[in-house]
C-alpha cells in the first residue's frame, strides 16, 4: 500500500472513530489505542497528527487508567509532538521571510501553521485537565514526561511570540491575531500545568527520580520567566510565585539539587528591571496631585511588582541560606544597584512623594534581607572584600549597607559581632570598611546628599547630610560595642585618623571625641597621653601629624582637671624638648588657673630658644628649633593671649623685631625653613600689631612687596594676607603713610588677580576685613584699579557667584572630580545647590542693638557721609544734581525735626530720607567702614553700593525700615 493509500485508509478510520459513542470508546480502548498510536508515530502530516491527538485526548483519554498514563500514552505521544511543534516553529521562521500582503499563498501557509500550533497546545491542555480532574493528589511518576515536554512547548511558543517583531518585521499585522491566540493558549496551558503540579507531593522516601523531575520543572519555569519578563507582568509574577512556592514546599527533598545561584540571579535581575521601570514612571509623574492618572496607576502597579519580587527573594533567602554561599556577591550587588538609583549621584529625579512611596513600599524590604544575611560568612566576605573595586556610583550605597549592618550588630550574638569586626588578608573589618568607603564619597559629601533623618520626641523629621548620618550611627555603634572588641575599635579609629583622606580623618576624630565623652575620664586621659606621644614622636611635617595634632587638641577639652595637671607634669612646658608637642595644643582646653602659668612658662622657654638662635651661627639647619618656638608663641597668643602681661608682650615684640632683621627675600622663595619662619613672624606681628614699632611695619611692608613680586608659595601668600588684614586695626601716622599705603595697594592688587582660586578667595576676605577696619579710606579705591578687580569684590560682597549653573552643571563637575561620567541627572535640587558648600560662608549675623545705639550708629554714618561730601567739594567741582539733592535732603531733615518735636512716629515713606543719608555715604567713599562692629551687616551692603554705583533710594535697605517703629531718643 502506497503512502497516499495509507493516508486515505487512516482518514477513513479516523472519520469512523469520530462518530463512536463514549461507551464504545471505553469498550474498544484496548484494541484501538495501539493502532492510533502507531498511526500517530508513522504519520508525517501535521493535520493527521493533530486529528489523532485530538481523538485520543477527547475520546479515549477519559477511559484510561490514570496510574498507567505515562507508560501507555504520554511516553508514546509527547516525543513525537515535540518534534512536530519544533518543526512548525522552524517552518514559520523560514516562511516569514517571504510573507507579504501580496503573497497570499505564504500568508495562508503561515496562518495554517499558527492554527496548527494552537491546536497542539489545546490537545496538551486537555491532557492536563484530565489528570487534574481524576486525581486529587498526583503521583509525579505517573506523569513524569508530561511536565517537561509541555514546558518545552510553552517556552517555544513564548519565544516565538516575543521575537515576532523581528521574525515578521513590518508584516506582523498580517498574523498578529493568531499570535495573540497562540500566546493565550500557551498561557492557559502553563496555568493548568502549574495547577496540576501544585497537587504533587514528594516523599523523601520514594524514588529520587521524582525529585529530579520537580527540579527540572522548576528550572524550566525559570527559563520561561526570562522569556516573559517583558511581556506580561502579572503572568511573570505568577510564574515566579509558583517557582518560589514549589521550591520551598519541597525544600527538604530538592534543596541540594536546585540551581540556587541561577534562581537568585534571575530573581535579582527581575527586581532590578522592575525597579528601573518604576523609577522611569516616577520621573514622568510631574504633578503631586495627579494620583488618578494613568502614569500614576502604572507606577503603583510596577511598585507592587517590585514589592512582590522583594518578598519572594526574602522568603527564598530565609529558607535556602545555607545553599547561597555563591549567591552572596549577587545579593550584595543587588542592594548596591538599587540604592545607587535612589540616592547616589546617578539617582533618578523623582518627586519627594514618589521617593517616600518607593522607600515605604519597596526599599523597606531590603532591611530584613540584610538581617538574614548578617550571620552568613560568605556574605561578610563579599561585602568587606579587600579587593572590592566598586565604581564611584556604588560607593555611597556601600556605605549605607555597612551602616545598616552595623546598626544590627549590637543585637547579634558575640560571634556575629566578632565576624564583622575582624579582618585578615582578604577582607576588612566593618569599621575599616565604613571609613574607607566613606572617604570615596567625595561627591555626595560636597553637594551634599541628604538622607532621611530620624524623628525625635515632639520633633519633625529633618533630612541629614551623609556625614551626619554616618557619624551618628558610628557613635551609637561605639556606645554598644562589646568590651572584648575594643582593641579593634582603637585600631580602626587610629588607622582612620592617620588616613590621607580628609573626610575619613575628620569622621574618625568626631567618633573618637564621642568615645572620649562617652567613656570614663581615665580612658580619655589614656587616649590623650597616647596621642600626645604619637605627636611628639612624629618626625617632620606630614598629613598624619596634622591629623593627630587636631585630634589631640580636641581630646584635651574633654580631659578632667586632675588629669590635666598630670598631663602638664608629664609633658612639662619648662622643657624645650616638649615644645614640639605644645605648638599643637590650645591652652583654652585647660582650666583658668592652669592656663596662665603654662602660657608664661611656654613664652619664657620660647624666648630663650629665640635668644639662643640669635646668639648662634644662625644656620638654616638651626631654624627648625626657632620655628618650633615661634609656633608655640603663636599658639599661646591665639589661645591664651590674655594670660600674658605687658612685660612679656613687650619682650616678645622686641625679639620679633630682632628676628626680622635676618629675613632674606631670596631665601624666602627657595628655602622651606625660611618660608616657615617668615610666615610665623608675619602672623605674630599681626597679633602684636598695635604695639609693633611703625618703622618695623614699614620695613615689613616693603619686604612683602618684594616677596609678592617673586610669586612665593601659597602658604607664604596666605601669611601675607593675614598680616595685611590686621593693618586695618592700625592707625598709620603721616610719617610712614606715603610709604606703606601704596605698597599695600600693590600687594592686594597682585593677589586679587592671582589665578589660584584659594588665594583669590582669601585675598577678598582679607581685603574686606581691612576695608571694614581701616581709618584710611583712601586706600580702598586704590586697591580696585581695574574693572575686573572691582567686579570680583562686588560679586564677593553680594555673594552672587554663579549659582545658576545649578543642578546639572554642578553635579557634572562633581562627577568629573570623581573621575566618572553618568548620563542620568543626580538627585540634587537647585535649592540644595544654592545652600551647598560652593557658596561663600554667610557673613556674621548683625548684633541686635538697643534703640539708642541704632540711632547713634545711623547718625554717625550720616555725619561721616557729609564730611566725605565736604572733602570731595574741596578737590573737585560739584555735579549738577548735587544741589537739588541737598535741598531735598534739607526738606526731609526739617520734617524729621518736626517729628522729633511733636513726638509723631514717621510714616514708612518718610524713612527714605534716612536712605538718602546712606546714599551720600555711598558716593565714592568708604567712610561707613568706621562704624562699630555692631553694624557689620550694613558695612558689607554699603561697600557693595559703593563699588557697584547703586543707590539706596533705588534699593532701600529693609533693615532701615525698622526706624518706622523705634522710639525716639532724647538727644535726637
Amino acid at each position: 500500500m502506497s503512502q497516499d493509500d495509507a493516508e486515505v485508509a487512516s482518514g477513513v478510520v479516523l472519520e469512523e472513530l469520530s462518530s463512536w459513542s463514549e461507551e464504545m470508546c471505553r469498550r474498544e480502548l484496548p484494541s484501538v489505542l495501539p493502532r492510533l498510536l502507531s498511526m500517530y508515530q508513522c504519520s508525517e502530516s501535521w493535520i493527521e497528527h493533530i486529528r489523532i491527538l485530538k481523538i485520543i485526548v477527547e475520546m479515549f483519554l477519559p477511559h484510561m487508567n490514570h496510574l498507567t498514563l505515562e507508560e501507555t500514552l504520554f511516553s508514546q505521544v509527547l516525543p513525537k509532538s515535540i518534534k512536530l511543534f519544533d518543526g512548525m516553529i522552524c517552518e514559520l521562521t523560514s516562511e516569514a521571510r517571504e510573507l507579504s500582503s501580496q503573497n497570499l499563498e505564504i500568508q495562508v501557509t503561515i496562518r495554517n501553521i499558527l492554527q496548527a500550533m494552537v491546536q497542539v497546545i489545546g490537545g496538551f491542555t486537555g491532557c492536563v485537565r484530565h489528570v487534574c480532574a481524576t486525581q486529587k493528589s498526583v503521583f509525579l511518576g505517573s506523569i513524569q514526561s508530561l511536565p517537561s515536554f509541555i514546558l518545552h512547548i510553552i517556552k517555544s511558543a513564548f519565544v516565538h511570540c516575543k521575537n515576532s517583531e523581528c521574525v515578521y518585521s513590518g508584516r506582523l499585522h498580517l498574523v498578529s491575531d493568531l499570535l495573540q491566540v497562540l500566546f493565550k493558549e500557551a498561557y492557559s496551558l502553563q496555568k493548568q500545568l502549574m495547577g496540576l503540579l501544585d497537587t504533587v507531593c514528594l516523599d523523601p522516601s520514594v524514588d529520587e527520580n521524582n525529585a529530579l523531575i520537580m527540579v527540572g520543572v522548576i528550572h524550566s519555569l525559570l527559563d520561561i520567566c526570562s522569556v516573559i519578563s517583558g511581556m506580561d507582568q502579572a503572568f511573570h509574577a505568577n510564574t515566579w510565585k509558583f517557582i518560589i512556592k514549589q521550591s520551598l514546599k519541597h525544600h527538604s527533598v530538592i534543596k541540594s539539587q536546585l540551581r540556587h545561584k541561577e534562581i537568585i540571579s534571575s530573581l535579582c535581575e527581575d527586581i532590578l528591571f522592575s525597579f528601573h521601570s518604576c523609577l522611569q514612571l516616577a520621573e514622568q509623574i510631574t504633578q503631586p496631585a495627579a494620583q488618578g492618572n494613568a502614569d500614576y496607576r502604572l507606577f503603583q502597579k510596577t511598585l507592587k511588582l517590585c514589592r512582590f519580587f522583594a518578598n519572594s527573594l526574602l522568603h527564598y533567602t530565609k529558607e535556602c541560606l545555607p545553599f547561597l554561599s555563591d549567591s552572596c556577591c549577587t545579593l550584595h550587588q543587588l542592594y548596591l544597584q538599587i540604592h545607587s538609583k535612589f540616592l547616589s549621584l546617578c539617582a533618578a529625579k523623582t518627586s519627594k512623594a514618589q521617593q517616600e512611596e518607593i522607600a515605604s513600599t519597596f526599599l523597606v524590604l531590603l532591611d530584613p534581607l540584610i538581617s538574614q544575611l548578617l550571620k552568613s560568612q560568605p556574605f561578610v566576605q563579599a561585602v568587606l572584600a579587600s579587593k572590592l573595586a566598586l565604581p564611584c556610583e556604588l560607593q555611597l550605597p556601600q556605605v549605607l549597607l555597612l551602616v545598616v549592618a552595623m546598626d544590627k550588630l549590637p543585637s547579634q550574638p558575640q560571634d556575629v559581632q566578632t565576624l564583622w569586626s575582624t579582618e585578615d588578608m582578604t577582607r576588612m573589618s566593618i569599621l575599616k570598611g565604613i571609613f574607607y568607603n566613606f572617604g570615596q564619597c567625595s561627591g555626595e559629601l560636597s553637594l551634599p546628599t541628604h538622607l532621611q533623618g530620624t524623628k525625635g520626641k515632639g520633633q519633625a523629621e529633618v533630612p541629614v547630610t551623609l556625614y551626619q548620618h554616618v557619624c551618628v550611627h558610628l557613635c551609637a555603634f561605639v556606645a554598644s560595642f562589646h568590651s572584648s572588641l575594643f582593641p579593634r575599635l582603637d585600631a580602626a579609629l587610629l588607622n582612620a585618623v592617620l588616613s590621607t583622606n580628609m573626610s575619613t580623618s575628620l569622621l574618625a576624630m568626631d567618633v573618637w571625641c564621642f568615645l572620649a565623652r562617652y567613656g570614663t575620664a581615665k580612658l580619655g586621659a589614656h587616649h590623650v597621653t597616647l596621642v600626645a606621644h604619637l605627636v611628639k614622636s612624629c618626625p617632620g611635617k606630614c598629613v598624619q601629624l596634622t591629623n593627630l595634632s587636631i585630634l589631640l587638641k580636641r581630646l584635651l577639652f574633654f580631659m578632667a582637671a586632675p588629669h590635666q595637671v598630670q598631663f602638664i607634669q608629664k609633658f612639662s612646658p619648662k622643657e624645650a624638648d616638649n615644645l614640639h608637642l605644645w605648638q599643637y595644643i590650645s591652652l583654652q582646653a585647660f582650666d583658668a588657673d592652669l592656663r596662665k602659668p603654662v602660657a608664661c612658662e611656654l613664652v619664657r622657654v620660647c624666648r630663650a630658644q629665640c635668644r639662643k638662635w640669635l646668639s648662634s651661627t644662625r644656620t638654616l639647619a638651626e631654624l627648625d628649633s626657632l620655628n618650633t618656638a615661634l609656633s608655640v608663641v603663636l599658639t599661646v597668643c591665639n589661645s591664651a593671649g590674655e594670660a600674658l602681661d605687658s612685660r612679656q608682650l613687650t619682650a616678645v615684640t622686641e625679639v620679633l623685631g630682632e628676628l626680622w632683621t635676618f629675613i632674606n627675600v631670596e631665601q624666602i622663595i627657595s628655602q622651606p625653613y625660611v618660608q616657615q619662619a617668615f610666615s610665623l613672624l608675619l602672623q605674630l606681628l599681626a597679633f602684636f600689631i598695635q604695639t609693633v614699632d611703625l618703622q618695623l611695619i614699614s620695613q615689613v611692608v616693603n619686604v612683602l612687596t618684594s616677596v609678592i613680586k617673586l610669586e612665593p608659595p601659597d602658604h607664604v601668600s596666605l601669611a601675607v594676607l593675614d598680616f595685611i588684614s590686621s593693618l586695618g586695626k592700625l592707625y598709620i601716622s603721616q610719617t610712614i603713610r606715603d610709604k606703606v599705603l601704596p605698597s599695600l595697594s600693590c600687594i592686594l592688587t597682585s593677589l586679587i588677580v592671582n589665578k589660584n582660586w584659594l588665594l583669590e578667595q582669601h585675598t577678598l576676605e582679607a581685603f574686606t576685613q581691612f576695608a571694614e577696619g581701616t581709618k584710611h579710606e583712601e586706600i580702598v579705591p586704590q586697591c580696585l584699579g581695574s574693572e575686573e578687580i572691582k567686579n570680583k569684590v562686588v560679586s564677593f560682597l553680594e555673594k552672587t557667584e554663579s549659582v545658576d549653573e545649578a543642578e546639572v552643571a554642578t553635579v557634572d563637575n562633581v562627577k568629573q572630580e570623581k573621575g566618572t561620567f553618568w548620563e542620568p541627572a543626580a538627585k540634587v535640587t537647585v535649592e540644595e545647590v544654592k545652600t551647598s558648600a560652593f557658596q561663600p560662608h554667610t557673613k556674621r549675623a548683625r548684633r541686635v542693638l538697643p534703640f539708642e545705639e541704632e540711632y547713634r550708629s545711623v547718625f554717625k554714618a550720616a555725619a561721616r557721609a557729609l564730611e566725605t561730601t565736604e572733602f570731595l567739594l574741596k578737590h573737585s567741582l560739584a555735579p549738577a544734581w548735587l544741589l537739588p539733592e541737598l535741598e531735598a535732603l534739607q526738606g526731609r531733615i526739617e520734617k524729621l525735626k518736626r517729628c522729633v518735636l511733636t513726638g509723631i512716629v514717621l510714616e514708612k515713606s518718610t524713612s527714605l530720607a534716612v536712605c538718602f543719608v546712606w546714599k551720600l555715604a555711598s558716593v565714592k567713599c568708604t567712610q561707613h567702614f568706621l562704624l562699630d562692629s555692631g553694624t557689620e551687616a550694613f558695612c558689607h551692603q554699603d561697600l557693595v553700593s559703593n563699588l557697584s554705583g547703586s543707590t539706596c533710594a533705588q534699593s532701600p535697605r529693609p533693615a532701615l525700615t525698622r526706624f518706622d517703629t523705634l522710639p525716639l531718643p532724647t538727644w535726637l
